[in-house]
């Protein structure tokens, strides 16, 4: 059997079981965008806050790809994205399933000891631990764990050992303690004359926001490089007034991912970011 004909296999298995799938590339990505979305002309990417995929033809859009339909994932549009796959991935939120991927032994050990027993599968430096029910996505929680659950992708790795269990207040406790971005002793939330922070207005951020990923997803090479200044341009900006939320840094951390960056990279280019910056 083929890699292509057994990946395209795995994936029809997963969308019967209503598992919504997408294929991957090397380096656990998705397969880029096509033509007709480029600059988000169809207004579906995921970090747009989009509910489900857009209507063109290819994968595209990370995890809004993902679909349980057997003729799209066997249809000639994707056949040139199952040729260049390495992988099958899925989204864990539109199977109402959360990911808790361990990504270090001591992170598996943490995990033992602190979580509900649920079905498990080995990856490649730990493990997924899967249980039922849905929450917000969010990288980094502690040392070693993400959290993949709505908007977000995962690899499929095999069934795994055990049953799921529902998703306990635990888990969903890890998104709720994860650390904001909040302002530093400096920070000047009310300008001299005690104006409202120009930050707070939809326009000013969101077109920070909005240009920081068009200048990513632009990049054609030195991605690495290209991350990490557009993360200190974006703090350097909105870091100080405490403007910035979660949802922004993941808008960017998804449009870093989408060019081939892991989830690590970008963390470390964030954090690299606000150490530079004294944040």
């Amino acid at each position: 059997m083929s890699t292509v004909t057994r990946l395209v296999r795995t994936a029809l298995d997963l969308a019967a079981a209503g598992v919504p799938v997408l294929p991957l590339r090397h380096g656990k990505v998705p397969v880029g965008n096509c033509p007709a979305c480029t600059r988000n002309a169809c207004g579906g990417r995921p970090n747009m806050k989009t509910s489900g995929p857009c209507t063109c033809p290819a994968p595209c859009h990370a995890w809004a790809a993902a679909t349980t339909d057997p003729a799209v994932l066997t249809s000639p549009a994707w056949a040139s994205a199952w040729r260049e796959a390495a992988g099958v991935g899925y989204h864990p939120g539109g199977a109402r399933l959360t990911v808790v991927d361990l990504d270090t032994p001591d992170a598996v050990a943490w995990a033992q000891r602190n979580l509900p027993a649920t079905r498990t599968v080995p990856s490649t430096r730990g493990q997924h631990w899967i249980y039922q029910g849905v929450m917000r996505s969010s990288n980094a929680v502690r040392p070693g764990v993400d959290l993949k659950s709505a908007m977000a992708y995962a690899r499929w790795l095999g069934p795994g050992v055990g049953s799921i269990t529902a998703l306990p207040d635990t888990v969903r406790a890890l998104s709720a303690r994860k650390p904001t971005i909040r302002p530093a002793p400096q920070a000047l939330a009310v300008p001299a004359g005690g104006e409202v922070c120009r930050h707070r207005t939809p326009t000013y951020l969101e077109r920070g926001i909005a240009m920081a990923e068009q200048k990513i997803t632009d990049a054609r090479s030195a991605v690495h490089a290209t991350v990490y200044r557009t993360f200190l341009a974006v703090l350097s900006a909105h870091g100080r007034c405490g403007c910035l939320t979660d949802a922004h840094m993941e808008r960017l951390f998804t449009a870093a991912q989408a060019k081939g960056e892991s989830v690590r990279h970008c963390t470390d280019a964030w954090a690299n970011a606000r150490t530079t910056l004294g944040l």
